[in-house]
């Protein structure tokens, strides 16, 4: 999905669309024969696992959507599809609420590229497993999809966000935008993003965990701002994913730039940073970026 993002940005840079190829080929090695996929290989190539987790079953599921919609010619788009449409048949295999997430905001892309029923079906599917989780949940004090809050939160409205838009369903973009109303109050101070911890997390009725904060936190904030701008116009969303992507650059509680070099540092503690940087941290850093980027020269082309 960066590789894909950044061409788009810089078409004349080669090593983009030489990477997309690398990492789609890996995305069809990886895939079983029943549509679900691997995720861990030793450095011999065999794989490690029997079968990947949720969730990279889910964000595999959602590159291949993002691929089948943004990849640069027709052979590409075909292996998308057919690596997607094998997956389909998996999805009730995703149990967990962030792997259904995942996998909706890559049958969004799909669905909104190819208008094909089916992807729409697994969309109406998931999201209303999302919706569900929601409604038992939610309630005045506490709009959120479950009892906790712990990693890559907004990407649970987003879900639903991009869900509704493509649908045009209002029920799901309706929860949606409580729900990220309630995570904006939760994690902006004073104009800086502050992320729930992974120190402890955030428990309903407890205290919230400030540090330990993660990279894709930030990232998965930029892309609810910007869903929920398309949902609604509403400028103050493309604020609000802006200053999620200053967190990188240092507009954070620390005031400690976290983007380093094209890289990014692991996590943002109280009293000390984890230097590593590790891919994760790097990818989400990337995409945030090329997510700002592309946004702003859309807003920029339609302005003028």
């Amino acid at each position: 999905m960066v590789v894909l993002a950044h061409a788009r940005l810089a078409p004349s840079e080669r090593v983009s669309l030489r990477l997309a190829a690398t990492y789609l080929s890996f995305l069809q090695h990886a895939q079983l024969d029943d549509g679900r996929f691997h995720n861990f290989m030793d450095y011999d190539r065999s794989w490690s696992d029997e079968i990947g987790t949720h969730d990279s079953c889910g964000r595999a599921i959602w590159a291949l959507g993002y691929g089948l919609a943004n990849v640069p010619n027709e052979p590409w788009r075909r292996v998308c599809a057919a690596l997607l449409d094998r997956a389909l048949p998996t999805l009730e295999s995703l149990e967990y609420i962030r792997s259904r997430a995942y996998a909706v905001l890559g049958l969004a892309h799909a669905y909104a590229a190819a208008r094909d029923p089916k992807y729409a079906a697994a969309l109406h599917y998931l999201a209303g497993e999302i919706l569900a989780a929601y409604e038992a949940t939610a309630d005045a004090e506490w709009p959120w999809f479950e009892d906790v809050l712990t990693y890559d939160n907004a990407r649970l409205p987003e879900a639903l966000l991009r869900a509704g838009h493509v649908l045009r369903e209002q029920r799901y973009t309706g929860a949606a935008l409580a729900a990220l109303k309630f995570y904006e109050d939760l994690t902006l101070e004073n104009g800086v993003h502050v992320p729930i911890g992974n120190d402890g997390w955030y428990r309903r009725g407890e205290r919230r965990a400030r540090y330990a904060q993660q990279p894709l936190e930030a990232c998965a904030m930029v892309d609810a701002e910007l869903a929920a701008f398309d949902a609604t116009g509403d400028a103050a969303h493309f604020a609000t994913a802006e200053l999620a992507l200053e967190w990188y650059h240092g507009k954070n509680s620390r005031g400690i730039p976290m983007a380093h070099g094209g890289g990014c540092y692991d996590g943002l503690g109280e009293n000390v940073v984890n230097y590593n940087e590790g891919a994760e941290s790097t990818l989400a850093f990337l995409a945030a970026a090329c997510a700002m980027a592309q946004r702003r020269a859309r807003v920029l082309r339609a302005v003028r």
